[in-house]
């Protein structure tokens, strides 16, 4: 499949909200279901958009595969990358997509980003446990488990899992 990774339109913040809220909805990712405060922060993707760089992977054609946002370390869209690392977050692809190199894409594309910031040591993400899927993404691209910055964005949950790739 032919994969271009670029920055979201304008015109596409609905289509890759609707894919981004839906993908973390019915892949069972919020803890609270429809009822979680975070479904509207994953939908406004204009609102990251204007703070961060928000991507997507499409066909060659125009169609959204994927998307992730990318931010540096100390940002306000920064969960867990501090100073002189690189983050990236709400890494989703469109089910029909799934298996055939778009997520993978999105990370290389993430990872490269993150090369070109000067000073930048280590790319960073957090992960639900039961996406196994993406953490063989991860591992097979050198991204290794951080367990003692796991961190729960709700008290008393499970907590999210972390990595980190060094550059």
């Amino acid at each position: 499949m032919d994969i271009t990774i670029r920055a979201v339109r304008p015109d596409e913040y609905e289509t890759l909200g609707a894919l981004t809220a839906g993908t973390y909805l019915d892949d069972g990712l919020l803890f609270l279901g429809a009822d979680d405060p975070y479904l509207p922060v994953l939908a406004d993707v204009a609102g990251r958009a204007a703070e961060a760089e928000v991507l997507v992977a499409d066909d060659g054609t125009g169609r959204i595969l994927g998307g992730v946002t990318f931010v540096p370390g100390g940002t306000r869209w920064a969960d867990v990358a501090q100073a002189h690392e690189a983050e990236f977050r709400m890494l989703v692809v469109a089910p029909e997509a799934r298996g055939r190199g778009t997520g993978e894409a999105l990370v290389r594309f993430c990872v490269e980003r993150a090369r070109a910031i000067p000073g930048c040591a280590r790319v960073v993400l957090s992960t639900d446990p039961g996406m196994v899927a993406a953490h063989r993404i991860y591992e097979r691209m050198g991204f290794v488990r951080t367990p003692e910055r796991d961190w729960s964005p709700i008290p008393d949950l499970h907590p999210l899992l972390t990595y980190a790739l060094e550059l």
